[in-house]
């Protein structure tokens, strides 16, 4: 057994415009974690949690922080007993802004205890257990595969394609200071949909699929269209129109909700990208609250474990 394992997660954005709960991506802002074995004092102190990061005062150290749960799920599903453990979370994706924090925990937790138990479980069985734990694909599965995934179940069988970004595409992320549950932004979804709004997403998720894939700005920004949840959840985002107003003139092909938000995603192609990040800062300073804009790339890699010592 290793004596620490290092695990780095990317952030992700999901939806994507029509792709709701089945289309991610990961992006290049990242959370960390090192797992270390401990021989406790006592029995009623199996683990110990170690925060860093500006919002480290947010996250649970006790039992029931999501790190730890996973890292308890993955030895449960090996069929050994966790050993002691020392986490020490290291906080570079905003928490609760759309941008996948969840994930990143499921994915550390995971893929720490996958390494320190010898690796036994391959991708695909560690992306059926984060996809369990988390309850829906689209974040888990860029964030422990990395770049663009489709990812769906299917008669109970988890299907995961691997999906072509062309270079040319930048992802924006504009994050504003302050939170939006996933349960509150599944709220103000209503219970049923009509056939043309059905049909509306399912045409234009394959168009947003072939624009991704050749570059193709017009195709790209039209199938960022969708009825399902951005119609609805941009209602709890302050000024969100005026900044997608702001993005399509700087150059953006199209601006979405970034997973449940708040966190604002445009696609731009890399020639208009800082102008159209600076336009996005800008029409949101009305608002009441600090943004943070970045103009990002999409990780390729996904989540990386290291043994350490």
């Amino acid at each position: 057994m290793p004596s620490t394992v290092a695990v780095t997660v990317p952030a992700t954005t999901a939806n994507i415009g029509p792709g709701f709960d089945c289309l991610g991506a990961a992006l290049s802002l990242y959370n960390r974690f090192h797992f270390t074995p401990f021989t406790p004092l006592s029995d009623s102190e199996p683990f110990q949690i170690t925060v860093e990061g500006a919002e480290r005062r947010r996250v649970n150290s006790g039992a029931s922080n999501l790190v730890y749960r996973s890292y308890l799920k993955c030895y449960e599903r090996i069929g050994r007993a966790a050993p002691p453990i020392h986490i020490r979370i290291n906080l570079g994706v905003p928490l609760s802004r759309g941008l996948g924090s969840s994930s990143t925990a499921i994915v550390g937790g995971i893929l720490g205890a996958n390494m320190l138990a010898g690796s036994p479980l391959g991708p695909a069985e560690l992306a059926k257990l984060a996809n369990q734990i988390e309850g829906h694909p689209d974040n888990v599965v860029p964030a422990l595969l990395g770049g663009a995934q489709l990812a769906v179940v299917t008669k109970g069988r988890l299907q995961i394609c691997k999906l072509p970004w062309h270079e040319s595409v930048v992802p924006v992320v504009i994050i504003p200071e302050f939170e939006l549950s996933t349960a509150d932004a599944r709220r103000v979804l209503p219970g049923h949909y009509s056939r043309a709004d059905a049909v509306f997403n399912t045409s234009h998720i394959g168009l947003l699929l072939q624009g991704l894939a050749t570059g193709n700005g017009d195709w790209i920004g039209g199938g960022m269209s969708d009825r399902i949840h951005q119609p609805y959840r941009k209602k709890l985002i302050p000024g969100y129109d005026n900044v997608r107003r702001a993005a399509l003139r700087a150059g953006a092909w199209g601006m979405v909700i970034s997973g449940a938000g708040p966190t604002l995603l445009a696609l731009a192609p890399s020639d208009t990208a800082e102008s159209v990040r600076e336009a996005m800062e800008t029409a949101w300073k009305p608002q009441e609250f600090a943004v943070k804009a970045h103009c990002l790339r999409l990780d390729t890699k996904g989540a990386i474990a290291e043994a350490i010592g």
